[in-house]
């Protein structure tokens, strides 16, 4: 039998160490021969990636990345989570929205693995009068359920707990969140509500239901107002702290506090940013809570819902894979709960189909996947580690930020907030228009002949305030106009693919220039000549060494042949006869935005 070595295994033992310097070379010299002439040290730098927040993602982490101890499970600083067993007892709460008075599709949600409720009642949602309704045929003591009822919280709040006492569930017994947010409500639709009620509603649930919670800090409103990572955390921080102050001086102790409040989070389709954002979340509550004096009562209790932003409207099945990225990286990141918002959830009122999908996301993760049998399954991980520390930090200067000129209402009524959010999508903005954050089905690789999926339209949602994007919205609006035109003439407006040479000078660019055209609802025309296309436009597609010799002459012939406007797919350069370039990094939505208002598209 062969005996280990004390100091691991043998495999590597006649291998001398490689060091950081040596593997820098080596990429130094891959990025040489691809053209690329960077120094050794700098060559990490040239594969970083850039983040928002000022934050950037390396292509390589060693045990020299080091970050702050992230301690155990259970304990503070609760990076780790709030809770010592974590999800091994059963998986995260499974929590799914409903925003229709359907009673039916309540119950075949319980029946078929969803844990909890989310119901949006009051305007744009259920009435608080079919609360009962809906909630008929659902054990309480068992299926917790939580409010969001914006300036109806109130009502709905005594209608909740009016059909526990009605059934008899033992207060002890209740579980949820009556969901008052007058902070989010005001960042929603501009209107301030009174918070003695919500005080009230506190003070009950501290002194009658031990397991029901009155408020919710909800940072979707400024994730849905195209904020970053870090403003969604300092957001949330803010607004959790401006309601410790109201409830400490109603008269609850901080711990008290603390206990009334559940945070709520957007999961997105970044699953590591998900993951590090999730961990800083709780890793900064307990900073706040032990600044506050009761640092025993910082584990932050999150509620993940899958990003409504990244929600695509054209190939909508995208949306089963986004959300399940961002349902594992919620399970990963430790969330207590997880909503998945139907794939159809931007088109109107989700379907049966949809909402079976989205329940079992959740299940074959945990049931089948496994994933809630480790705790904390990303902890330790350098990359991880590190990127929780950087995110904790930018979210804490934001926080610091809205704390100097006021606190979270004095941000929102101000409109400082609003203008910051708006910068950081403006930025992102030009990223997915220039496709640099790509949107399979939209952006990429869009099919034209799909027929559209539709839905009954949900209620419109309370709007008055911080606005709602989604990452698709350009690209719709052109869709829309493209949808239009088909409607009115027959047929959509088109531009012909004119290829030079073999296939193998150029497919890539043919495919390149389809994708583009496509996004924007032009139906690139690569069959037949050009005359016989019906087009009024034309894109080149070839090889740079062909362009040199064929692309002026190719150009003049085609425009001689009616053609208004030659596009050539590659990097600007000074071809006669070419009007306007496409290559990887151009402006995608301002070429395709051009290019119907030449075509006479409304």
């Amino acid at each position: 039998m062969t005996v280990l070595p004390d100091d691991g295994l043998p495999l590597a033992a006649e291998f001398p160490d490689t060091t950081h310097e040596q593997w820098q070379r080596l990429v130094a010299g891959v990025l040489h021969r691809s053209g690329r002439d960077v120094s050794d040290a700098a060559a990490e730098d040239a594969l970083s990636t850039a983040l928002e927040d000022g934050l950037r993602t390396r292509p390589l982490y060693t045990a020299h990345d080091s970050a702050p101890a992230s301690g155990f499970p259970g304990f503070e600083p609760f990076v780790r989570g709030g809770r010592a067993e974590g999800n091994i007892s059963g998986g995260w709460d499974v929590r799914q929205q409903h925003s229709a008075a359907d009673g039916r599709a309540v119950l075949t949600d319980l029946e078929n693995g969803v844990t909890s409720l989310w119901l949006v009642v009051g305007e744009g949602g259920i009435p608080v009068s079919s609360l009962g309704e809906v909630l008929d045929g659902v054990h309480l003591d068992l299926a917790p359920v939580v409010l969001d009822a914006g300036r109806d919280v109130e009502p709905a709040a005594r209608e909740l707990l009016r059909l526990l006492k009605e059934r008899a569930v033992a207060k002890d017994a209740a579980r949820g969140n009556l969901g008052a947010d007058p902070l989010g409500h005001e960042a929603r639709t501009g209107e301030a509500l009174d918070f003695a009620p919500v005080a009230g509603l506190a003070l009950r649930c501290t002194g009658e239901y031990a397991g029901l919670r009155a408020l919710t800090v909800d940072a979707l409103p400024y994730h849905e107002a195209g904020g970053s990572a870090a403003q969604e955390l300092g957001c949330s921080l803010a607004t959790g702290v401006a309601y410790l102050r109201e409830l400490t001086g109603a008269g609850l102790s901080v711990e008290q506090a603390c206990a009334q409040l559940e945070f709520r989070y957007a999961a997105s389709a970044d699953q590591f940013l998900t993951v590090a954002k999730l961990r800083a979340a709780r890793r900064l509550w307990a900073r706040v809570a032990e600044e506050c004096g009761a640092p025993g009562a910082g584990a932050q209790v999150q509620h993940a819902v899958t990003s409504p932003v990244m929600m695509s409207r054209r190939d909508p099945w995208v949306n089963m894979l986004r959300t399940t990225v961002a349902t594992l990286a919620a399970g990963v990141g430790g969330a207590d709960a997880v909503t998945v918002l139907p794939f159809d959830h931007a088109l109107g009122l989700p379907d049966a189909f949809a909402r079976r999908i989205a329940r079992n996301t959740s299940t074959i993760l945990v049931e089948e996947s496994h994933l809630s049998r480790v705790i904390d399954p990303a902890g330790g991980s350098w990359y991880v580690e590190r990127l929780t520390d950087e995110l904790a930090r930018a979210g804490w200067e934001f926080f610091r930020w809205i704390e100097r000129i006021g606190g979270q209402a004095a941000a929102l009524r101000s409109g400082h907030l609003g203008q910051d959010l708006a910068n950081t999508w403006e930025a992102r903005s030009s990223k997915l228009a220039k496709r640099r954050e790509p949107i399979t089905g939209v952006s990429e690789f869009p099919h034209l002949a799909e027929r559209p999926v539709e839905r009954e339209p949900r209620p419109a949602p309370a709007s008055g305030g911080l606005p709602r994007v989604r990452r698709d919205e350009a690209y719709e609006a052109l869709r829309a106009r493209s949808d239009a035109h088909l409607a009115a003439t027959g047929a959509r407006p088109r531009v012909f693919l004119a290829a030079i040479g073999p296939a193998a000078a150029h497919s890539a660019r043919t495919t390149f220039a389809a994708n583009l055209f496509q996004a924007g609802g032009v139906e690139a025309v690569t069959e037949g000549t050009f005359e016989e296309s019906g087009a009024t436009e034309v894109c080149l597609c070839s090889s740079d060494a062909l362009y040199e010799e064929q692309a002026a002459a190719t150009a003049g012939a085609l425009k001689a042949a009616g053609a208004r406007h030659v596009f050539l797919a590659g990097r600007p350069g000074q071809y006669a006869g070419v009007d306007a370039y496409v290559f990887a990094g151009c402006d995608a939505i301002a070429v395709l935005s051009a290019t119907l208002d030449r075509m006479g598209v409304s």
